[in-house]
């Protein structure tokens, strides 16, 4: 750190680095006892989150999302249609292309796991303005993109 900062934005600083690494150890400790309640590595579990929230993906799509080479995503749908929570599929508009889709039916039952989180996260968005949200938003918006290159640079060396 610079000389040239405060004390107190020096103190804000260091305070923001180890409030980041909790949050980060919880959301690891969060999602590693929910995949093993559900009986999912963590990484299937993020991989059926990111088929929710994007729709049916390819391998090499999978790929990009999640920074893991194409042998570890080969890997990861065969576990995912063993546990019969995804399934390849031929693309209908282009058969060449097989795409990779999750079992709607099958994942029902999980979404009542996140409830007691979800609604202490909404208690705790009732606390900020709309201008703090926004801001925090940004902030996280931001961290995350710096996280995902972070992330490309560990995987390409």
């Amino acid at each position: 750190m610079s000389r040239d900062i405060s004390e107190r934005r020096k103190s804000l600083l260091e305070a923001l680095t180890t409030a980041g690494r909790e949050q980060s150890n919880a959301a690891v400790m969060y999602h590693s006892a929910l995949g093993e309640r559900l009986g999912l590595g963590m990484t299937e579990e993020k991989t059926l989150d990111l088929l929710q929230r994007l729709g049916p993906l390819t391998a090499g799509e999978i790929g990009q999302h999640t920074g893991l080479a194409p042998a570890t995503v080969s890997g990861l749908i065969d576990r995912l249609e063993a546990k019969q929570l995804a399934r390849r599929v031929r693309d209908t508009k282009d058969r060449r292309r097989v795409i990779v889709e999750i079992d709607h039916a099958r994942l029902a039952g999980f979404a009542e796991l996140f409830e007691p989180f979800v609604t202490r996260l909404a208690e705790l968005y009732g606390r900020y303005t709309d201008d703090e949200l926004e801001l925090i938003l940004d902030w996280v918006t931001r961290a995350t993109a710096a996280q995902r290159a972070a992330i490309q640079e560990l995987t390409e060396e």
